[in-house]
């Protein structure tokens, strides 16, 4: 493949970029991020000499065509994408910009130049949330149902990503992942944020709903699924990536301060965010049986690794603490 990856220096997207690279050594990579405060080039290093990188923006569609005809590229993976819950509450409009007007504009792009396959990367966050006290799921079938800016802005770039399919024709496919984490991540999102506190002897905060669960993913098992949909996905369909493990934000907590020797009196409870979702939990059955995917990295094991690694880079995350734009212990 020819590949454009959208947002490769963030969290998931550099992930990818690696992950593709071994197992597709052969493959044409060019990276287009915007670099914004959770972009780092840092992430993509050991890579860097194997990809094109281009700093850029989604919704410059001048840019996007030109890259899309010069590299001659066919595919189109957009992670590209403001992705913080807390973020979108104060900032809404950064959201829309970037996650829809920039998604239509990338469509409109692809449209244009005539590639082979979009993949948009979504969430389980457009479904809105389940209650606590139910065994009910996500399908592909739910209703769209958001309940924050983020989730709204992430739900209207999927009926974006579908209009282009059913009315030009584009070939599109979609994942929506439940929540991930592994190696790279910024350390605003609960599990870096927990991991780099602890480490230094800060005060992890939970939100005062501290049994609010979710559903945890490790990065590279939602590569290997992207994978998956790329190579033998059907063109204009849904896939939800989800492992079936779900974890309360105090149980995420007490396995961080256990992984790092820190003391529960760390765990500091903070109010809750406005639109504060409960639960996600997404029913994956679809792409295990249509496309034969299956996690393969066990949440315990995968959690261990990632705050060993966080452990082993500070160089990495220690210069990303002081960029993350919303204080989570200041909602009212």
């Amino acid at each position: 493949m020819r590949m454009l990856v959208t947002g490769g220096a963030g969290f998931i997207g550099s992930n990818f970029v690696r992950f593709w690279l071994e197992r597709h050594p052969d493959d044409h990579l060019v990276v287009l991020d915007l670099l914004t405060y959770a972009g780092s080039r840092a992430s993509l290093e050991d890579v860097e000499n194997r990809i094109v990188f281009v700093e850029g923006d989604i919704g410059d569609r001048e840019l996007t065509e030109r890259l899309l005809r010069d590299e001659e590229l066919d595919t189109i993976v957009n992670f590209a994408a403001e992705s913080h819950n807390s973020l979108a509450v104060v900032d809404p409009g950064r959201f829309f910009r970037t996650n829809v007007l920039g998604t239509q504009t990338l469509l409109e792009a692809a449209r244009t130049v005539g590639v082979q396959r979009f993949h948009h990367i979504s969430t389980c966050e457009v479904y809105g949330d389940l209650p606590l006290d139910t065994d009910e799921v996500f399908t592909e079938e739910s209703p769209y149902r958001p309940r924050t800016p983020y989730n709204a802005s992430k739900a209207s770039a999927d009926h974006a990503v579908r209009a282009y399919a059913e009315t030009y024709g584009l070939p599109v496919t979609i994942t929506n992942c439940s929540n991930n984490y592994g190696s790279y991540q910024f350390p605003e999102k609960v599990i870096p944020l927990f991991v780099t506190n602890a480490l230094d002897d800060q005060p992890l905060p939970l939100y005062a709903s501290t049994q609010n669960r979710r559903e945890w993913l490790h990065a590279l098992d939602h590569c290997s699924a992207i994978e998956r949909v790329l190579q033998a996905g059907a063109e204009g369909e849904t896939y939800n990536v989800g492992s079936g493990v779900e974890k309360s934000i105090e149980e995420i907590a007490n396995e961080v301060l256990e992984l790092t020797g820190k003391p529960a009196s760390l765990k500091s409870i903070v109010p809750d965010r406005p639109g504060h979702d409960r639960r996600y939990l997404l029913d994956s059955s679809k792409l295990r049986r249509e496309l034969g995917w299956e996690p393969a990295i066990d949440f315990e094991h995968g959690l261990e690794e990632t705050v060993a690694w966080y452990a082993e880079h500070r160089d990495w995350w220690e210069p990303l603490k002081g960029r993350a734009p919303v204080e989570e212990t200041a909602w009212r």
